[in-house]
């Protein structure tokens, strides 16, 4: 895979420990996550807006309302900021200041790229549904043209992006180690359930 040029935007600063800028693990995360928020300048003012995203190579894709006011703000030119973030943890230590979270997450920036080509648009929102259960795309009943015109499929290149990551138990002081509190982990996961028929 290309590697990953990190870019004054994409640096971690605050633990840099937890910096990682390894595409595949990147992908990794960008794969299992299913809600980003973009964030971009609308009318003036910052605005952020929460997605569904997929991923086809090495471009991010979300979808909306063509009308959509952050989605117009994309289309002009606004360059977008895309964070995508998976909680595996709550991370419970001896003291109140050590309280941490274990997490996964990305942080993008790009400008996006309408994707206005029929056949190409129509393969995209096929991958989204696919992201959603695979073999999905061949089941359901594909868009009108109404439906079409009224969506707007955008693609982000996957080029100035890092993540940050935290993983292991809690980092407690010396002086904290006979605090007489309870410390550990307290898992989190995002479970898909079975599909309840309608």
């Amino acid at each position: 895979m290309k590697p990953i040029d990190i870019t004054d935007r994409t640096r971690v600063r605050r633990g840099p420990k937890k910096a990682c800028y390894n595409r595949e693990t990147i992908y990794s995360i960008l794969d299992e996550a299913y809600v980003c928020h973009l964030g971009a300048t609308m009318h003036g003012t910052a605005a952020v807006q929460p997605n569904f995203h997929w991923r086809i190579g090495d471009r991010l894709y979300i979808h909306g309302s063509s009308k959509n006011g952050l989605f117009q703000s994309i289309i002009r030119g606004e360059t977008t900021c895309i964070t995508v973030t998976l909680l595996d943890g709550l991370v419970f230590a001896k003291s109140a200041f050590h309280h941490s979270a274990n997490f996964r997450s990305v942080m993008l920036y790009g400008k996006g790229n309408v994707v206005e080509e029929p056949e190409h648009k129509q393969f995209a929102l096929d991958q989204m549904l696919e992201k959603f259960s695979r073999g999905r795309s061949k089941e359901a009943r594909k868009p009108n043209n109404t439906e079409m015109k009224a969506t707007v499929v955008i693609s982000f290149p996957i080029e100035e992006v890092s993540a940050k990551i935290r993983t292991g138990g809690p980092i407690d002081d010396a002086e904290d180690a006979d605090y007489p509190t309870w410390s550990g982990i307290k898992s989190v996961s995002t479970h898909i359930g079975e599909l309840q028929p309608d």
